[in-house]
């Protein structure tokens, strides 16, 4: 890596986690475009390059909610013990089943565009109070392996996509984005740690690329903490909006470059 990616790949980190930190999203799906597009990393290394990057962004929000007191509980605990044996499924599918870049671009503009418009229609158009019930444990649990499984498989460490699920279903934004965090960052770790591990056993470009996701990440720390000071002060309304208006503007994207 030479010092203008490595300056680029800090530059996106800062900006992308300022804006997501505070709907409990790491940024790491918005950073794809940008790894691929602007600094060609290689499939499948863009997968476990941000999940590297999930990793060292993550505790500067981290620290901001558990200063606030709003870390742990019994969702970040479900979330967990779903998402990380999902992600080391979703690893190893990556590697040894479609290592491809086309599929990729297709599947997550099949996940993100109508996950963002169905929340920012719940949010303007509220549904009946019992249409909104949050899930039950095993229903969250289970959701956390599925997600799990999508974030192994894509590097995007399921935040993203729990997010707008668990918003759309009831659960308070206060409780979503400190949890889907945290579940970020467990699940990121162990994610990066089964890349590094396959990539002893397997040929092709499939460990992280060390020092651009550590790069990345560092420009997400430094903002991710401000992003998380952010949320107490923004309206859960503006903030579920957010949250809809990312996931389709990133589906949106993803969908027409898998077209060209």
């Amino acid at each position: 890596m030479d010092w203008s990616s490595g300056v680029l790949g800090f530059v996106a980190g800062l900006l992308i986690s300022t804006g997501t930190a505070p709907v409990g999203v790491s940024g790491a799906v918005f950073l794809v475009p940008v790894q691929v597009s602007v600094l060609g990393v290689p499939s499948p290394a863009v997968t476990p390059t941000n999940l590297l990057f999930n990793v060292v962004a993550g505790p500067g929000a981290l620290l901001r909610y558990r200063r606030a007191r709003s870390l742990g509980g019994p969702l970040t605990r479900l979330l967990i013990a779903g998402t990380v044996p999902g992600v080391v499924a979703g690893a190893a599918i990556r590697v040894f089943a479609v290592p491809g870049p086309r599929i990729f671009r297709f599947v997550i503009a099949a996940l993100l565009l109508p996950l963002g418009i169905w929340l920012a229609a719940r949010t303007l158009r509220p549904a009946p109070p019992r249409t909104t019930t949050a899930p039950t444990a095993k229903a969250t649990t289970a959701l956390a392996l599925a997600v799990g499984v999508v974030g192994g498989f894509y590097g995007i460490g399921g935040g993203s996509i729990l997010g707008p699920l668990l918003v759309g279903r009831g659960v308070p934004v206060t409780a979503v984005a400190p949890a889907a965090l945290a579940s970020t960052f467990v699940t990121s770790l162990v994610g990066a740690g089964t890349y590094a591990a396959l990539a002893l056993t397997s040929t092709g470009d499939i460990a992280p690329d060390w020092p651009l996701g550590l790069t990345c990440g560092l420009g997400g720390l430094a903002r991710g903490y401000l992003g998380a000071r952010l949320q107490p002060h923004v309206p859960d309304t503006a903030l579920c909006l957010l949250l809809g208006a990312l996931a389709m503007a990133v589906g949106t994207l993803y969908a027409v470059q898998g077209l060209r």
